[in-house]
């Protein structure tokens, strides 16, 4: 016999367990800006643009960047699969829950916890790498002087006001959602005409592509190699964030059709938009390793000012400014869904307090604050550590992709699975392989040493915030959490269990 399929996004997410209390305001375009908006070719590709100066130079900016796009395509189409199946805002760790065959909860529970702790640092790291950029605006405009503590406070403006804004303006944030995507896409382009018809000099185009720079301290044999792979994180941290079309599914119209295409036209178009920009960017550079080391602490807002003048440098910074605050209050958004998913699971220490939904505005409010909260102690110890951004960068790419490649694995070990109207077909298998092995690949690779020789200052404290974190949920699951967390809590059971009526949220 078969099963009609839900007409409507509300009925699809009742026979998922839930019922309808976020407010489903989002069309596919604004569910796509979301995500857009976060991996942010403007943030992630200009803040992280010196880490591949260092590691691997040109040819890991241009090269790496397509490769790594390429790469990452195919994760952001396997999770898509995943995503049409089950358009709710739990995602990443609600898929694993549903396709594990056996030990559920404990699926749920991890790759929930891989999520939580790279959002939050993905949201401390944007928002830190934006504060780099408004400080270094702020030099050329003001001649404010470049210091770690007027950096560390500049983060905190921006990250209260991203606070802010997802508390109080919701209607505000979906506006500058759909502006955010057009400013970047349009920013993009004005920059790189700008950077093609302006500078009087221009890189030789093949060492654009083919140069390789090795300033990372290493000499061993095939340092140039491991450079050049260290390099790669530049865009692989860049690449990150689109979840987020899955985390407000329960906000979009459409969303098991609309979900899926935000995740992966976000990834496809900034494939494209970003090679656009970083080739015209490292086109342009004057003198490599001036701009490596200025002192404005940003080498592209270094190379904006020495190709085109001070003024219009200064001009195409600042159009990097407007974008990365727009990325920052887009990944609060998405963080501040994930942890209210996770906490209406119970899976958050004081869960209660996460789960509540203010009824005025149909967000998570107290879940924004706590995402705000955490994602700062992340960025505190950039006022004594100088690798305290590359670490964030790498702590959210690993984070973030186990998350990600976690339900895709347990897709492919499901016989059961049924797709959603969204679906790779005869390709699935092979894309969802392609997306795990390569994951696997620079969880490796972003846990090795970044500069050498290694000292406490340049130490990559990325494996010590990953262990901590897994080892803190394994304790606890192990303690106490497998007793009483079952995965997953369906809220309509919930409630009807209570006497409570279930009445539909707001449009």
């Amino acid at each position: 016999m078969s099963v009609e399929p839900p007409s409507t996004d509300e009925e699809r997410l009742a026979q998922l367990g839930y019922q309808q209390e976020l407010h489903r305001r989002l069309s596919g375009f604004s569910n796509f800006a979301v995500s857009f908006s976060i991996i942010s070719i403007l943030a992630g590709a200009i803040t992280s643009y010196g880490i591949a100066m260092n590691a691997g130079g040109p040819l890991a900016i241009t090269l790496g960047w397509l490769f790594v796009g390429i790469m990452v395509t195919f994760v952001a189409l396997a999770m898509a699969e995943v995503c049409s199946a089950y358009p709710t805002a739990g995602a990443l760790y609600w898929w694993a829950a549903a396709l594990a065959k056996r030990n559920k909860a404990a699926w749920a529970w991890f790759i929930g916890w891989f999520n939580f702790l790279g959002e939050v640092a993905v949201t401390a790291a944007i928002d830190f790498g934006a504060a780099i950029t408004t400080s270094a605006f702020l030099s050329l405009t003001f001649d404010m002087e470049v210091t770690k503590g007027r950096t560390f406070l500049i983060f905190l403006i921006l990250i209260v006001a991203h606070g802010l804004l997802n508390t109080f303006g919701v209607s505000l944030v979906r506006l500058l959602s759909d502006v955010s995507a057009w400013w970047h896409l349009v920013g993009v382009a004005v920059i790189v005409v700008v950077l093609a018809v302006v500078p009087d000099q221009h890189k030789p185009i093949s060492e654009v592509f083919f140069e390789v720079r090795n300033e990372t301290g290493f000499t061993f044999q095939g340092a140039a190699i491991y450079a050049v792979l260290i390099g790669l994180l530049m865009a692989q941290y860049t690449y990150t964030g689109y979840d987020a079309s899955a985390h407000v599914a329960e906000e979009t119209h459409d969303a098991a059709r609309a979900a899926p295409r935000g995740i992966v036209l976000s990834v496809v178009v900034s494939v494209v938009a970003g090679f656009l920009l970083l080739t015209a960017i490292t086109w342009s550079i004057q003198d490599y390793d001036a701009q490596r080391t200025t002192e404005l602490g940003l080498p592209p807002a270094q190379i904006f000012i020495d190709a085109a003048g001070h003024d219009l440098g200064t001009f195409l910074l600042f159009i990097c400014v407007v974008a990365q605050f727009f990325c920052g209050m887009a990944s609060v958004t998405a963080n501040s869904r994930m942890s209210y998913a996770f906490a209406r699971d119970g899976a958050l220490p004081g869960s209660r307090l996460w789960k509540k939904v203010n009824p005025r505005t149909g967000t998570p409010t107290n879940s924004i604050w706590l995402c705000v909260t955490i994602s700062t102690l992340l960025v505190l110890p950039s006022l004594w550590n100088t690798t305290a951004y590359a670490a964030a960068t790498s702590i959210a790419v690993i984070g973030l992709y186990i998350a990600y490649v976690g339900p895709v694995l347990l897709r492919r070990l499901n016989p059961d699975f049924r797709p959603g109207p969204w679906n790779l077909g005869r390709w699935s298998a092979a894309v969802g392989w392609i997306a795990i092995v390569w994951v696997v690949l620079i969880c490796v690779l972003f846990v090795l040493p970044v500069a050498g020789p290694i000292t406490a200052a340049n130490f990559n404290y990325t494996i010590v915030a990953v262990v901590v974190v897994v080892g803190g949920a394994t304790l606890w699951w192990f303690a106490s959490a497998r007793k009483w967390f079952t995965g997953p809590k369906q809220n309509l059971i919930e409630k009807a269990a209570h006497g409570e009526q279930t009445m539909p949220a707001g449009e």
